[in-house]
């Protein structure tokens, strides 16, 4: 199980609209992952299963979208992956011991827009 490593992506306006499902389709084209994943497409996720990586649903916690060519952090999805963490929308499934991992990745995020994460509120 892996954490992906931080990528420190532009952010995108923080009213930028976030919607997963859209964001991976252009992911999708832009990564050339149409097909199977690829390590671009690895850079928007926060979270992968490392056993199983040419599988999409093995990609969790999104939190960019390709804005003007550029992969950029969607604000909204760095708040909406930090609440799931925190259990929201029943949780995320991913082991125990790769969450304190992806609230220090996330945190990055937070910091980047001078927010303090959930979790440390």
């Amino acid at each position: 199980m892996t954490v992906t490593r931080f990528q420190d992506l532009p952010l995108a306006d923080r009213d930028r609209h976030w919607d997963s499902d859209e964001a991976d389709g252009r992911v999708r084209a832009w990564a050339g992952a149409e097909e199977k994943p690829s390590a671009k497409f690895r850079d928007a996720h926060v979270w992968y299963d490392g056993d199983h990586p040419d599988k999409f649903e093995s990609y969790k916690l999104p939190i960019a979208d390709v804005i003007g060519g550029e992969l950029k952090a969607v604000p909204h999805a760095v708040m909406a992956a930090g609440a799931v963490v925190q259990g929201a929308r029943g949780g995320v499934d991913v082991p125990a011991e790769d969450v304190e991992r992806i609230k220090s990745h996330l945190a990055k995020y937070y910091a980047k827009m001078g927010e303090t994460p959930p979790w440390d509120r």
